[in-house]
């Protein structure tokens, strides 16, 4: 009987790619660059700058960096059912590769498709109690990797079966960052990009891996998922790419608190001049476990707490970088304790197909106000059209400190991935030799 990832090598050289999949995969790929660009002018994109700076780097080594700045801002992709982030693991993956190998814009995306869908069908079948411990896009995220590499270089049935098994021994990545907001999230997307280029490079020379590295006895799942869901992973072969089904984030922080900001901001404009007495958010419990965040400490304390997000959104009608920062915090301090944070049975019921939240504001005198959200902006039922994620990865090169004139000349030569344009070599844009 085939292995699992024997089966998903088969799904994935059987499933068709069109023009519109791949006009999809070019904005998901700009979506990702961008937030790349903005992430390397943080403190941790500095850092890693200055790693990267200090001797060359193969494919692997860029793919780290990149994937790794991708991640810093919290405002990259994110597939629902599996709690995944494919972008900042498959597209530095691909585009690091893709840069070696001098590939052009449709063998690039046809990677990055690829790249989403093995990350995406994991991640669907590690089963929802592996994530309160493991971070999906750190353990699932190498086989994205390896999958798109192993599509741009051309590996057979046997070589693409070597690398998901040791794409998938490299598997790691725990949410015990999350106590102190240090940095570790963003070495996650750079490890899980770095590992899956490394074992299709490995795969291609003969390094052999073990084929049922999922299902087997000391496999992924017997290690990492108490309650895995095996049959997803080849589960509706027919069904829409997984990138058609990602969602993008709007705004710089946590998915898990996206569908309570969109209600919030809803309400915002009915709240001024008004006393806010009382602020009830239900949602369900993903988001309770890592967003009941009251007191935030840090930036990246706050881009995890509901009670800051929802309080920024009711009292600014706004959420952009500036809302995690001391001002922001401080500014919203007073509000912070009067949001309860509760779990919704019907929002519990629905995740992870639908990331739903409801805000209620009680206000002095009596009155409730109350918005809700089955999903929220930027999920494949609300997404954003082309328009706006241009002008979200404007708004990334902003705060990349890139002009205006680069950054439209980046933009468009990214979007003409679509057409099968010229990849160009990013290392220069952040400090790789």
């Amino acid at each position: 009987m085939p292995s699992l990832t024997e089966g998903l090598d088969s799904l994935l050289r059987q499933k068709p790619i069109n023009e519109d999949d791949r006009r999809a995969a070019a904005l998901f790929a700009l979506d990702a660059i961008a937030n790349a660009l903005a992430g390397r002018n943080t403190e941790a994109g500095r850092i890693l700058a200055a790693h990267a700076g200090a001797e060359p780097r193969d494919s692997a080594g860029k793919a780290f960096v990149m994937g790794a700045m991708t991640h810093i801002l919290e405002v990259d992709d994110l597939h629902r059912a599996s709690v995944v982030h494919p972008g900042c693991v498959v597209v530095p993956a691909a585009l690091a590769l893709g840069a070696r190998l001098d590939v052009r814009g449709h063998a690039f995306l046809d990677a990055v498709l690829w790249g989403f869908e093995a990350a995406c069908r994991i991640g669907s079948a590690v089963g929802p109690a592996h994530y309160r411990i493991w971070h999906n896009t750190a353990t699932c995220g190498p086989f994205g990797a390896a999958a798109a590499a192993g599509r741009l270089l051309g590996l057979g049935s046997g070589a693409m079966v070597d690398a998901f098994g040791n794409a998938g021994s490299q598997a790691a990545g725990l949410w015990q960052f999350i106590e102190t907001g240090a940095m570790t999230k963003h070495l996650h997307a750079g490890h899980a990009a770095s590992a899956g280029v490394t074992a299709a490079d490995l795969a291609a020379r003969g390094f052999s891996g073990p084929p049922a590295i999922l299902e087997g006895a000391r496999g992924f799942f017997r290690a990492t998922c108490p309650d895995a869901q095996p049959d997803a992973v080849l589960a509706e072969p027919d069904a829409p790419w997984a990138l058609r089904r990602t969602s993008i984030k709007p705004w710089p922080c946590c998915r898990h608190t996206h569908p309570a900001i969109d209600a919030a901001l809803e309400l915002a404009p009915k709240l001024e001049g008004r006393t806010i007495e009382r602020v009830e958010v239900e949602t369900y419990g993903a988001a309770l476990d890592v967003c009941d965040r009251p007191e935030p400490q840090s930036p990246y304390e706050a881009k995890f707490s509901l009670q800051h997000t929802v309080a920024a959104a009711l009292a600014d009608g706004k959420v952009d970088f500036d809302s995690f920062e001391a001002p922001a915090r401080e500014a919203h301090a007073p509000l912070r304790p009067r949001i309860g944070i509760t779990l919704g049975d019907n929002y519990a019921a629905a995740y992870p197909a639908a990331w739903g939240s409801a805000v209620t504001v009680s206000l002095e005198g009596g009155e409730r106000l109350a918005a809700a959200r089955t999903h929220a902006k930027g999920d494949p039922e609300a997404p954003l059209d082309q328009d706006e994620m241009i002008a979200k990865a404007r708004m990334l090169m902003q705060k990349a400190k890139i002009g205006p004139a680069l950054a439209n000349r980046l933009i468009v030569g990214l979007l003409a991935f679509a057409e099968d344009g010229p990849l160009p070599d990013l290392s220069p844009f952040f400090g790789l030799a």
